[in-house]
């Protein structure tokens, strides 16, 4: 039987903390003291990595990561929410860090803070953003930040079979790393031909699936894939609802027509389903797909 291998955010962390926690605070002098449960008994979920430090300057305080795969809108709320509670519980002032690892949408944009008005009150939880694909993917061979060699395929100009070469290699020679190598192989699918990941890694897919982020990841690649597919579904009743007004008003539709009704958006086609009330021929059609 494979044996699990832990390659969970703590545990990367918690190979060279100190360096860690001066990477995403930007300050030099910390020094970490340990990485303490981050549960809370009023929610239902764990923070990322919460890590207790102390700096000459600031004195102890507390630095909350949160790791996310996607960047979702709901995650100004939630650090806010665990910033708070951290406080709290701890007693202690919070330095929250949210780390992005692949970019969104173009229609979504990285809220910079948390900020909320109701009633004349007002609420703002500012936050540290670590956005990898931004970070240069050579500041992962530094000695002391080696926890980012599995996200060099995902960082600024990491996306290339020579740099994920020379990650594996890092990998392979430093028995503390040489397990996040299905780590690596997981982000490098995200941009590169998966033979060729598989070739340069000769990784153990088995090995990957018994792992924290694998379970993790995939637990919420389904939640979206099903939010895909009933907006699909969606889509699809619209576009057939769009296709028979047309008929009724315009007679029968051509292929080319039809092929180019159904590549379009869910707004294009609400534009198109008002549109339609005033068309009397296909050639009112081709004018409106070809405007």
């Amino acid at each position: 039987m494979v044996k699990t291998a832990d390659i969970g955010s703590k545990r990367l962390i918690s190979l060279s903390p100190d360096a860690w926690a001066k990477w995403v605070t930007g300050q030099s002098g910390i020094i970490t003291q340990e990485i303490i449960n981050s549960e809370f008994q009023w929610v239902s979920r764990d923070s990322d990595v919460l890590i207790k430090a102390t700096h000459p300057q600031h004195g102890p305080f507390l630095i909350l990561n949160e790791l996310q795969l996607h960047y979702t809108s709901v995650m100004p709320r939630r650090v806010r929410a665990y910033t708070g509670l951290a406080e709290e519980k701890y007693n202690l002032p919070v330095y929250p860090v949210l780390i992005n690892f692949l970019p969104p949408a173009k229609t979504v944009t990285i809220a910079p803070n948390y900020q909320s008005n109701f009633l004349g009150l007002q609420a703002r939880q500012d936050y540290r953003i670590i956005n990898l694909w931004e970070i240069d993917a050579n500041l992962a061979f530094q000695e002391d930040l080696l926890s980012l060699l599995p996200f060099v395929p995902i960082m600024q100009n990491g996306d290339t079979p020579e740099m994920l070469e020379q990650a594996a290699q890092q990998l392979r020679q430093n028995g503390t790393l040489e397990d996040f190598s299905p780590l690596l192989g997981f982000f490098a699918n995200f941009v590169m031909d998966s033979a060729l990941v598989q070739q340069i890694l000769r990784w153990d897919m088995v090995v990957l699936e018994e792992s924290p982020w694998y379970n993790e990841i995939l637990r919420r690649g389904e939640a979206r894939g099903e939010a895909r597919g009933e907006a699909r579904g969606r889509q699809d009743e619209a576009c057939e609802m769009v296709l028979r007004l047309l008929t009724r008003r315009v007679g029968s539709i051509s292929v080319q027509f039809e092929i180019q009704i159904r590549s379009l958006t869910r707004e294009q086609l609400e534009e198109l389903g008002d549109a339609l009330l005033d068309f009397s021929s296909p050639t009112d059609l081709a004018t409106w797909l070809n405007r």
